[in-house]
């Protein structure tokens, strides 16, 4: 049977993420081994805290190269930091590489609001795509971040939102998604989203 892998590297928050497709019936694994994220029919990475402790605990889990792979292979999405570390770089503490799978880098959020954003705010949606479908311009999701994506391709951008300024809400490039908000925390609109990301994984087996 196929499953959704949640990559367990020590810096996600993998209980939501998992708890949430268990409520919305797919099959998942928290992935703590590259066999798991090999075998899997989607891979979901999560991440709390800062960028340059996510990659070091990233990379210290050995599951670096796995993860690299199914990005390029099977449906693949990033939530809030799990986001930001599929750009090449950034700022935040340190300079710090991240996993380079799209051009661009991270960067503070430039605003005269306070950050770090918490609470929800409206997408705006710049380019449709499998995890948009029945997602309605303007619906509301959750956000925690005090830092955001600045993609080098703006066909990359999917959906924005005005924190102050325009702030990247989700990016995606063929199998590859990444929102800055948390889908898993963001009532029917984020339930979804994780929906067509199963979907997607049971249409690519």
């Amino acid at each position: 049977m196929s499953y959704i892998a949640i990559v367990d590297y020590g810096a996600g928050n993998l209980m939501s993420v998992h708890n949430t497709l268990d409520f919305l019936g797919y099959d998942n694994k928290i992935a703590d081994t590259a066999e798991i994220i090999e075998n899997a029919a989607g891979v979901i990475l999560p991440g709390v805290g800062a960028f340059p402790d996510a990659m070091d605990a990233l990379h210290a889990s050995g599951l670096t190269d796995a993860v690299l792979k199914a990005a390029m292979e099977k449906p693949f999405l990033g939530i809030c930091l799990g986001m930001q570390m599929l750009f090449e770089e950034s700022d935040e503490v340190r300079l710090c590489k991240g996993l380079g799978l799209m051009p661009g880098r991270i960067e503070r959020i430039k605003t005269d609001f306070k950050l770090p954003q918490i609470g929800w705010n409206a997408l705006h949606i710049q380019r449709p795509n499998a995890m948009t479908a029945n997602v309605q311009e303007g619906d509301y999701v959750y956000f925690v971040h005090s830092f955001m994506a600045r993609p080098a391709n703006q066909d990359d951008l999917a959906c924005t939102t005005d924190y102050g300024t325009e702030v990247p809400a989700m990016v995606a490039r063929n199998n590859l998604f990444g929102c800055q908000f948390h889908p898993e925390k963001s009532g029917e609109v984020g339930l979804s989203m994780l929906r067509n990301f199963a979907k997607l994984t049971e249409a690519d087996r």
